[in-house]
């Protein structure tokens, strides 16, 4: 069965990089031809093979590619321009960063699929597409898939940027303060904190912050709690003891204290604590 494909492009690279795939096809009775016109060049496939499914199907997959590769970082502009427009120049940017590393194998694999679907769903009647009038017309799912992509990243933006005023308010009053102790350990084991004193003895958490009326209906965890304390104490040294490993509280810890931090994870009262760690995993005789 013959069928030809042509695809139209005004872009000499997309042109070049369609023809330069067409080339790994394993697919045989393909012959291809190119024509360059006033607005487009005409990329022109004929297949005289009987796979017509595999032949369309590829093409899809191929043109999938060419969106994602060459018009989705524009698209993703479009949509932070259009929809966020409020946002700094200097802000859209962090976003498009932001969008660019967030979207992932699962998200890029959904997209294909999206992408080709439509593609082969339009091969099946058609004979040639304009590119530019296909994504900008033919493409509503993908648009959708990338809107909420870019919203989540404008949303973690949103996140980022209080979380960083806020470690910036600590660290000034961190650095502001007289330190009312010279000491304390941190114990930092299966995500949880131990406080003790130069002494090695446990400080009980403050409780303020749990006291507060209207936060009554909230559940703090430990991490919580020993960060509230380590602001009342503001030692002068902060030893944190990490017996598993470092993660966003002991980062967010190293970003308040600054130079205060000393991390150690192996010395006598890291050795106490592992071994206690160990006892308690043992089963029971």
């Amino acid at each position: 069965m013959f069928k030809s494909i042509c695809i139209k492009t005004n872009n000499k690279d997309i042109s070049e990089y369609i023809l330069k795939e067409i080339e790994y096809f394993e697919l045989t009775n393909i012959y291809i031809s190119c024509y360059d016109f006033k607005h487009y060049t005409n990329v022109i496939i004929h297949y005289t093979g009987n796979n017509t499914d595999l032949f369309i199907n590829k093409i899809s997959v191929l043109l999938s590619y060419v969106v994602i590769d060459f018009y989705e970082p524009i698209l993703i502009k479009n949509i932070i321009n259009l929809n966020y427009f409020y946002f700094s120049q200097e802000e859209k940017k962090e976003i498009y960063n932001i969008c660019l590393t967030n979207i992932d194998f699962s998200n890029s694999v959904k997209m294909l699929n999206i992408i080709s679907h439509s593609f082969y769903e339009y091969f099946l009647e058609n004979k040639y597409v304009i590119l530019d009038g296909f994504i900008r017309f033919k493409l509503n799912d993908y648009i959708k898939e990338l809107d909420c992509i870019v919203d989540m990243c404008v949303n973690k933006f949103i996140i980022d940027r209080e979380y960083n005023e806020f470690i910036t308010l600590l660290k000034v009053y961190v650095q502001t303060t007289t330190p009312t102790c010279d000491i304390v350990h941190l114990i930092y084991i299966n995500q949880e904190s131990i406080l003790l004193d130069s002494d090695k003895n446990v400080i009980k958490f403050s409780n303020e912050i749990s006291n507060q009326k209207y936060l009554s209906d909230i559940s703090f965890s430990s991490n919580d709690l020993a960060l509230n304390s380590l602001l009342t104490l503001l030692p002068s040294k902060l030893y944190i003891h990490v017996l598993d490993k470092e993660d966003d509280f002991i980062n967010t810890l190293k970003l308040i204290f600054d130079n205060r931090v000393f991390i150690c994870t192996d010395c006598n009262l890291c050795n106490i604590y592992k071994l206690n760690k160990v006892k308690r995993k043992q089963p029971i005789k």
